[in-house]
């Protein structure tokens, strides 16, 4: 009853693959990991650390990181901008030539 239902999906070439289902009866074992032995340690020897994957800032990195915070903010906002001066100059042209564009037509209907 609380099964999902997966609808059958048909392949492009029309073929159909059902779902396979375990039996309603079947019991399902867990499987417990493989344990591998372990050597034990001789007396002189000591467990290795584990290299560190942490990321030390000094003051000379954190400045240069600061540094490239902010140049790539000022390149952002350079490519920004120049984009909103390409719209502002294209719709001013494009107004402009609609209104010649308007006087032409004018001219042209009273006959110049």
């Amino acid at each position: 009853m609380f099964q999902p239902r997966i609808p059958v999906n048909p392949l492009p070439t029309g073929a159909d693959i059902p779902l396979i289902q375990p039996p309603v009866g079947a019991d399902i074992e867990p499987i417990a990991p493989a344990q591998t032995p372990v050597a034990p340690l001789a007396p002189a020897q000591t467990p290795v650390a584990a290299p560190r994957t942490t990321v030390q800032l000094t003051p000379g990195s954190a400045l240069a990181l600061v540094a490239g915070g902010g140049a790539v903010v000022l390149v952002v906002g350079a490519v920004l901008v120049s984009m909103l001066l390409a719209v502002a100059i294209t719709g001013v042209s494009v107004a402009l030539i609609a209104v010649v564009l308007r006087l032409v037509v004018r001219d042209m209907q009273k006959g110049w």
